[in-house]
C-alpha cells in the first residue's frame, strides 16, 4: 500500500466509511475513489462489477452496509439478510473478476453466538445459536466473511474481514427508530434534559455490557492491516473494554450534567445479547491496538452531534 494506490471506498458517507476516508487523506493517499449511492447502486452487480472494471482500484474497503440497532434489526428482517448479502456478495465477487486482489470487509461482533465464552475469540465462529434480534444481519455478514475466506483458499487472494465492536463517533445515526444504542443514548438524555423532563425511560433491563470503540480508532485499523499479511482471514477489532447500558447511561448524564433520572422497562427481549467483549489477542500480536479513550471519543462525538 503506497501513497499512489488508487483506493476504493464503499460506502464513504457512513459513520466508517468516512472516518477511513479522513485517516487516508490524514496519510496523504490521494487517489481515493468514492461513489454515492444515487450514482451507484450496490446491489446491482453488474453496476458493481462494470464501476471496478472502469476505475479499477488497487484495493477496496467495504463499508457499504445496512444497519441499526436491535429495533430495525428486528423489525426489518428482510431487507437486512437481503441487501447486506447482495452489497457484499457484489463487491467482493467483482473484485475478484477484476483481478484486484486486497480488499478488506467489516462485519460485526454480532456474528458471534449469542452465549459463547467471554472474551469472544475468531474461532469462536458457527459454534453456537445466534442472537435471535440480529439474527438475519448477522447471517448475511458470515456470509461475507466466509466468502473472503473461500476466496483466500481457492484463489490466493488478500480479502481480510475485521470484526468491531460497537462503533461510534463523527456522522453516526441518531434516528431512535434505527440507531445503534450508545447514540440512541446520547439523543435521548440530550433531548430530554433539554425539555427539563425529570424521567427518561429506557429499553430493557440496562443490565447488557458492550464494547465501545471510536470509529477512527476502527479506521486506523482498517488501514493498518489493509498493509499487513495475515495467518486469519477474520480478525477482531475492539478495546477489550465494557460497561453495563445502564453504566453508559450514567456517564453521558454525567458529562451532560444532567439530572435526568433514568429508569429501565425491564423488557428482558430487547436486550439482546447478554455480553459480548472481543479477544483482540491476535490484532495485538500483529501491532495494532485501540488509541481513543471513552472519554476522547465522547467529547468528539459530542461536539459534532450539537454542531450538525
Amino acid at each position: 500500500m503506497n501513497k499512489k494506490s488508487k483506493i476504493y471506498v464503499a460506502g464513504h458517507n457512513g459513520l466508517v466509511g468516512s472516518a477511513i476516508v479522513r485517516i487516508l487523506k490524514r496519510k496523504g493517499f490521494k487517489k481515493i475513489i468514492t461513489q454515492t449511492r444515487k450514482n451507484l447502486d450496490l446491489t446491482n452487480q453488474n453496476k458493481v462489477f462494470n464501476f471496478l472494471k472502469k476505475n479499477k482500484p488497487d484495493m477496496i474497503f467495504i463499508a457499504a452496509a445496512k444497519v441499526g440497532g436491535i429495533s430495525a434489526n428486528n423489525k426489518f428482517r428482510g431487507e437486512f439478510i437481503y441487501e447486506n448479502l447482495e452489497i457484499q456478495n457484489n463487491i467482493i465477487h467483482s473484485a475478484f473478476k477484476n483481478k484486484i486482489n486486497n480488499l478488506i470487509f467489516l462485519g460485526s461482533s454480532c456474528v458471534y453466538p449469542r452465549n459463547c465464552p467471554q472474551p469472544i475469540k475468531e474461532e469462536y465462529l458457527l459454534t453456537g445459536p445466534l442472537e435471535k434480534t440480529n439474527e438475519p444481519y448477522a447471517i448475511a455478514k458470515i456470509a461475507g466473511i466466509k466468502l473472503c475466506e473461500s476466496y483466500n483458499t481457492q484463489y490466493k487472494t488478500n480479502y481480510k474481514c475485521l470484526m468491531p465492536t460497537n462503533t461510534y463517533g463523527i456522522n453516526d445515526n441518531y434516528d431512535l427508530q434505527t440507531s445503534h444504542f450508545f447514540p440512541a443514548l446520547i439523543k435521548k438524555i440530550y433531548d430530554y434534559s433539554n425539555m427539563g423532563k425529570k424521567t427518561l425511560k429506557l429499553w430493557g433491563t440496562g443490565n447488557p455490557k458492550r464494547e465501545l470503540i471510536y470509529v477512527d480508532d476502527l479506521a486506523d485499523a482498517c488501514v493498518f492491516f489493509m498493509n499487513k499479511k495475515t495467518n486469519k482471514t477474520l480478525i477482531n477489532i475492539g478495546t477489550q473494554k465494557e460497561m453495563t447500558i445502564k453504566e453508559y447511561a450514567e456517564f453521558i448524564k454525567k458529562k451532560l450534567n444532567s439530572k435526568l433520572k433514568i429508569k429501565f422497562d425491564n423488557n428482558k427481549y430487547m436486550d439482546g445479547t447478554p455480553r459480548k467483549i472481543l479477544d483482540c489477542t491476535y490484532a495485538k500480536s500483529l501491532g495494532w491496538k485501540s488509541k481513543i479513550s471513552l472519554n476522547e471519543g465522547f467529547k468528539l462525538t459530542f461536539n459534532h452531534f450539537i454542531n450538525s
